[in-house]
């Protein structure tokens, strides 16, 4: 893929991630749903090819705010500061621009699987390589994210922004790939967004020829995690893959894997080392 192209493929499929919940039911946190005015990049947007996902996401969510008729974006990325000690970030100011309302927008772009070995559901997503939870990261936000607002420290900061601190809501943009056991992959999870599950994983034992052989595969880099597998087009063989996966095992790192059945049918897994 050509950078230009990937960058606005990328950007497609940032734009195309569900919400993991809608409303504010799952942890009483609002979810800020994003504007989708266009799903064209401004020609003259360059991002760092090494850039990390996260990162990456800001600066899509950031355009998407820019391309919007409801939203202004007034800052982003503040960073908290206070006796040479960094003490947390703001992701996004925004104000609706019929209401005046001022919005503190904390972004989440994520990549879950479903562990059923944990006892409660909501305990049971956790990062591909075991280095995260959904859960862990929601009480990032309720315990030190979204508190930050209200601390003595973040008052001038707020000030030079022009925000008034008594007129600001928060809101929370968490977006997510689910992905789940094979073997339950048609069951229902009802405490979140059922747009969310993208596909499954395999231990690396289950990945055998017997059962993938006869099919194309890919292993994205994750900046193209988000991309949807159909924009691919040079596909590799089972053994091909096979090898690639099989180094990434080996060093700890699940393997997303884009699958291509035939021309119209592609799949999305995790090929996990645990």
């Amino acid at each position: 893929m050509k950078i230009k192209n990937r960058l606005q493929l990328q950007y497609q499929g940032f734009l195309a991630t569900f919400p993991l919940w809608e409303g504010k039911e799952l942890f009483d946190l609002p979810q800020f749903k994003i504007p989708k005015s266009s799903t064209s990049l401004a020609k003259e947007l360059e991002i760092p090819p090494n850039l990390v996902l996260g990162k990456r996401a800001e600066i899509f969510f950031a355009e998407a705010i820019r391309q919007s008729s409801h939203y202004d974006l007034i800052a982003q990325n503040l960073q908290l500061i206070h006796n040479k000690q960094t003490l947390g970030e703001f992701d996004f100011f925004l104000k609706e621009q019929n209401t005046q309302q001022s919005l503190h927008v904390e972004l989440v772009y994520k990549f879950y699987v479903y562990d059923s070995s944990f006892k409660q559901q909501l305990d049971r997503w956790i990062g591909p390589n075991r280095k995260d939870s959904l859960l862990k990261k929601i009480e990032h936000i309720k315990s030190h994210q979204f508190p930050l607002l209200f601390r003595e420290e973040s008052q001038e900061l707020l000030q030079q922004q022009a925000i008034e601190l008594e007129k600001i809501q928060q809101r929370v943009c968490f977006l997510a790939h689910l992905f789940v056991p094979k073997s339950l992959f048609h069951q229902q999870f009802e405490l979140v967004n059922k747009h969310c599950i993208s596909g499954y994983w395999l231990h690396g034992y289950e990945f055998t020829e017997t059962e993938y052989g006869e099919f194309q595969f890919y292993s994205p880099k994750k900046p193209d995690w988000p991309i949807q597998p159909q924009h691919h087009q040079d596909w590799k063989s089972f053994p091909e893959i096979l090898a690639e996966v099989n180094y990434l095992l080996q060093h700890q790192k699940a393997a997303l894997i884009w699958m291509k059945k035939d021309e119209h049918t592609f799949e999305r897994f995790f090929v996990v080392w645990w």
